[in-house]
């Protein structure tokens, strides 16, 4: 369960720091075409999502790593399906119901990645 955690949660937390990353560092017209509810969301926002997850993906890793607050990862990984919920809410609100399916997918990647963090945290 210890190895299935750590390979479920380099791969999301790699994920989450690229994709908070760009939402920190670009702007609205570099992120338009990978992301096209930027334009309905004001930019703090979508900065403050980029924080997140770039705390996310650290959550996931350092606090097991360290053994310092381990359980900051499970806390993490929850928070990170919370962010996949909004991100499902913001594309059913913009009818793109098509489009889900990354954040579905992430959804419940971060919620099996909590759920192997209880089992050995």
């Amino acid at each position: 369960m210890e190895l299935a955690y750590w390979i479920i949660a380099a791969l999301l937390a790699a994920f989450y720091l690229y994709a908070g990353g760009k939402k920190t560092v670009q702007s609205r017209e570099q992120l338009q075409p990978m992301m096209g509810w930027v334009d309905r969301v004001p930019m703090p926002l979508v900065r403050t999502i980029g924080v997140l997850e770039i705390l996310g993906a650290a959550g996931l890793i350092l606090p097991p790593l360290t053994g310092i607050a381990p359980w900051l990862a499970i806390a993490a990984a929850i928070g990170l399906v919370l962010i996949q919920i909004g991100g499902v809410g913001v594309h059913l609100s913009r009818d793109e119901a098509g489009q889900i399916g990354l954040n579905i997918a992430l959804l419940v990647t971060a919620a099996a990645t909590a759920w192997l963090a209880t089992s050995w945290i």
